[in-house]
């Protein structure tokens, strides 16, 4: 079985659903976007009534130089799936690395929502697994450091775009942060820990119910220390 890390972050856009979804088709080049060289349309077709697209893109990223070892930094292709729903307002995309995946696989979903002032909502979660004995945390960590570090510069060459597109957009007042939030890093292999701790919670819950039950035991003797003085009493 491969284990494999969970990544979540949020991103709010300044930006109403409909334009966000034009940008996004037109989101590189960008000063953000320099580790993407190319992106080509496979397929895209309509059907009932949503638009079902498939790209694929040529991606290249630094690798720290214990990961070398591993991975020369060459091109790695990239699957883009996406499913845009004009009558809910949302656009899904699915998104996995086709080379290198024995090292390092990423599997990514973004899910673009629009809020109810008006927004759009981005929730990105990635999946992350590695197959090399050994090494498989560390690359995960990695993996997970570099996510929430693209999230980033995701989120910023999108805003670029769509300012770009959009010179005479209203912004709209901002009550929650432009930039990614991450909302929570788990793994799959912790699920052990998890139920460790759940088992050591109903442990320390029964131990506090047993605690609660002596001291009211204790209590109720206490003030009736008096009637079973008497009733124990032996006369002389």
């Amino acid at each position: 079985m491969v284990t494999s890390s969970h990544c979540c972050t949020e991103t709010v856009f300044d930006y109403s659903w409909k334009q966000v979804v034009q940008a996004f088709w037109n989101r590189y080049p960008n000063p953000s976007s320099n580790h993407v060289l190319t992106e080509d349309t496979i397929s895209r077709e309509v059907r009932d009534g949503k638009l079902y697209s498939r790209r694929i893109l040529s991606k290249t990223n630094h690798v720290p130089k214990w990961g070398e070892r591993f991975y020369k930094n060459t091109p790695i292709k990239i699957i883009e799936d996406s499913v845009l729903d004009p009558k809910s307002k949302t656009l899904t995309t699915f998104t996995r690395n086709i080379g290198m995946k024995k090292i390092m696989k990423v599997d990514e979903i973004v899910e673009y929502t629009e809020q109810k002032d008006g927004r759009t909502l981005a929730i990105r979660h990635a999946y992350i697994s590695s197959q090399v004995f050994g090494f498989s945390r560390a690359i995960r960590a990695f993996g997970v450091e570099r996510f929430k570090s693209n999230c980033m510069k995701t989120a910023n060459g999108f805003n670029f775009v769509l300012y770009n597109m959009f010179p005479n957009h209203k912004q709209i007042t901002l009550t929650r942060s432009p930039t990614p939030a991450v909302l929570s890093i788990t793994t799959k292999s912790n699920l052990e820990q998890q139920q460790q701790h759940h088992h050591a919670s109903q442990a320390l819950s029964k131990r506090e119910t047993f605690k609660k039950g002596v001291k009211n035991s204790y209590d109720f003797l206490k003030s009736q220390a008096s009637k079973i003085a008497q009733m124990f009493s032996i006369k002389n």
